[in-house]
């Protein structure tokens, strides 16, 4: 019932997500023919403009545009006020250093000159130098307001700084020397512009001019013909259709039709929801019987449809620019590829129920998804995201130019912003390594390189298993040898049952000198123990080394490997001892039991195989093909007939392959070398 309820929210919560306009039922692209029927418009609509006709009028609205500048009078009057009051100081200076010259006018001539000069410049207007009417001509117009009256003036009217210090300088051409270069000293301090840009009004104006263009060219009219069958969709007809669609779509979103549109948008989610439930449900049962696996998929399938459900909210983004690629890489990092490529096809034909163009979508988003997973099928080092992140940037271009000259014939009308986009995603997949990183610590899993660090003999754990238990160390490097092999040869998770062989014996660091391949010299501490209490401390090393493991909190997947490394098998030495100090007497033989659980994977499978076959090798006393081979047959066919596999999906042509690679393993290990006819 909760992972029905599971299912069942994760529908509800994407319906959700969904837009609520009905969805145009005719698929069509621009240059292709129409393939359906003569299309007969239901109802009267308008003609909407192409988003390149509106970017064209309002390019033309910026460049035919007023530009508003505004006069500031007060300029005038402060300017005015300070050259009053700095003719006076200076006048003053000027007659002592000038005492010996005949003055050709009079100090009140000399004033009303300078000051002249001044209110003329500050009446006709001295224009701010601003970028918008940099390399504009002479005659260029520009709107100036005074006491919010504007009136228009070119700009060979008004003065820029230069041009009124150049008038200024003319104006007193018939002074002597001194007396020129003394009032154009006092004027040139003074002149600065009072004719300056508008901002406010010049983006007032802008939204106003720009707010009156029309989103629409026309009408047509219920009844008549948009498209016929066969018939080109050229730039006329396809606006003409396209109108149509955002007309349908809008009338439908806002009418009583919306709650149909819900029911329908419920049981294509449901649909799509539901076949994911059924593949896990016959393909990946481990996958159904988790709750925390089912939730991260359902989670994940959420989360791309959330982000492109914004991207499409958002102005001046793309649907494009989510990573949608990242969904099946981290996917893989979890789980195999069929698990993956399922769930990333159920999330990307649930977005394109809502996405413009969603066969395009489906297209590229299909074509790119699949060549990046299968060309990095697993992430264990950064380059390898580098890689991926190229190889999704370059399908995505070479599929969108490949579906743009099918449509349109040429490279002319092709959107090169697309591969912007694209460029975009493709750099945010980069961020797939800290998204691991976090579905690892929320849903506990482990991926490829959190088992790469585990593996490091280097790790804390594992320098402190060699230091306590070096014969165990040993041991286990030469296990996960064989398990690696055994489980490249079947198929299966090398990496995994690697690092599950380097830590599946960590237990016996509690008591290393009671496991024979710790013992440095021949005194044996068994001999002062009875059978049971031997066999107690052999089993016991099964539940120290959980405790261990929890305590350095090893993954959960990691520590099956020390619960089911010897599944119910027995201590058969000390159980033969046993049996042998006490013939007479009834035996418990769960005593001398592992208390489980069995295997229940290929991984944990082949460790139990050659754990066993790897600590009995030892015990050989000559190693020749034929007495190994008589060992591995020997170990494993005991454990098939004690059914410690009957949970592992492990095959008798799996069990065959692994003989043949511990054989072939074994003899190398001990360097039999194969015996020449003489």
């Amino acid at each position: 019932m909760f992972k029905i309820l599971l299912f069942i929210t994760a529908t509800g919560l994407i319906v959700f997500l969904f837009p609520r306009e009905g969805k145009f039922k005719y698929e069509f692209s621009k240059g292709k023919p129409w393939p359906h029927e003569d299309l007969i418009a239901p109802f009267d609509y308008p003609i909407y403009k192409s988003q390149e006709q509106i970017n064209a009028e309002k390019k033309t609205v910026l460049i035919q545009k007023s530009i508003y500048f505004f006069k500031n009078e007060n300029i005038k009057t402060e300017s005015i006020q300070t050259y009053n009051t700095n003719f006076e100081i200076a006048w003053d200076k000027f007659l002592n250093e000038k005492t010996k010259l005949d003055l050709s006018r009079s100090k009140y001539q000399i004033f009303n000159l300078g000051k002249g000069i001044l209110e003329r410049l500050y009446d006709t207007g001295i224009i701010e130098l601003h970028s918008s009417i940099e390399n504009k001509p002479k005659t260029f117009e520009v709107s100036i307001l005074v006491n919010n009256v504007a009136k228009d003036y070119r700009l060979n009217q008004l003065y820029t700084i230069q041009e009124a210090f150049v008038y200024a300088k003319n104006q007193l051409s018939g002074l002597d020397d001194e007396t020129q270069s003394f009032l154009l000293g006092l004027i040139e301090e003074l002149i600065k512009h009072n004719v300056s840009y508008d901002d406010a009004t010049n983006e007032l104006i802008l939204k106003q001019e720009l707010s009156h263009i029309s989103p629409t060219s026309g009408m047509v009219q219920r009844g008549e013909r948009v498209v016929a069958k066969g018939e080109i969709l050229n730039n006329q007809k396809f606006q003409l259709v396209e109108s149509l669609r955002l007309e349908y779509e809008n009338q439908t979103g806002s009418s009583s039709k919306m709650y149909l549109i819900l029911v329908g948008q419920i049981i294509l989610v449901s649909l799509m929801i539901l076949s994911l439930a059924l593949f896990l449900a016959s393909f990946r049962k481990g996958i159904i019987h988790s709750d925390i696996k089912i939730s991260f998929l359902l989670f994940l399938i959420l989360l791309f449809v959330f982000g492109a459900k914004m991207a499409l909210d958002v102005n001046n983004l793309n649907v494009y620019l989510v990573p949608f690629c990242m969904l099946p890489l981290v996917v893989r990092t979890f789980f195999d590829i069929r698990v993956s490529l399922f769930t990333y096809l159920v999330a990307i034909l649930i977005i394109g129920f809502f996405v413009p163009n969603p066969y395009e979508f489906i297209i590229l988003e299909m074509i790119t998804g699949i060549l990046a997973l299968f060309g990095i099928l697993n992430l264990r080092n950064r380059s390898q995201l580098f890689l991926s992140s190229l190889i999704i940037f370059t399908v995505y271009s070479v599929t969108y130019i490949g579906i743009g000259l099918i449509q349109e014939g040429s490279f002319e009308d092709t959107n090169w912003m697309f591969l912007g986009w694209f460029f975009g995603s493709a750099m945010l997949t980069l961020f797939t390594y800290p998204m691991i990183y976090i579905f690892e610590k929320t849903f506990g899993f482990v991926s490829d390189v959190s088992l790469m660090e585990l593996a490091d003999t280097n790790n804390k754990l594992l320098r402190k298993l060699n230091a306590k238990a070096p014969g165990t160390f040993q041991h286990s490097l030469q296990v996960s040898n064989l398990a690696e092999e055994a489980i490249r040869a079947i198929g299966g998770n090398t990496l995994l049952v690697r690092t599950g062989s380097l830590y599946h014996d960590i237990g016996k660091m509690n008591m290393p000198n009671y496991f024979i391949e710790n013992q440095n010299t021949d005194y044996n501490p068994h001999e002062d123990l009875s059978p049971e209490e031997s066999a107690s401390i052999i089993i016991g090393h099964v539940i120290n080394g959980i405790e261990i493991a929890r305590r350095n909190k090893l993954p959960d997947i990691i520590i099956d490997f020390i619960r089911t490394h010897h599944g119910t098998t027995k201590t058969q030495y000390f159980l033969y001892q046993y049996k042998k100090e006490n013939p007479d007497e009834k035996i418990d033989e769960s005593m001398f039991q592992y208390p489980g659980p069995i295997p229940y994977s290929k991984e944990t499978a082949v460790l139990m195989m050659a754990d066993s076959v790897e600590a009995a090798s030892r015990s050989l006393k000559t190693y020749d093909g034929e007495s190994i081979g008589n060992l591995v047959n020997t170990i494993i066919d005991s454990q098939v007939a004690e059914e410690q596999f009957i949970l592992s999906d492990i095959t008798y042509k799996d069990v065959t392959l692994i003989k043949k690679m511990f054989k072939k393993k074994l003899m190398s290990m001990y360097h039999v070398r194969v015996e020449y006819p003489e």
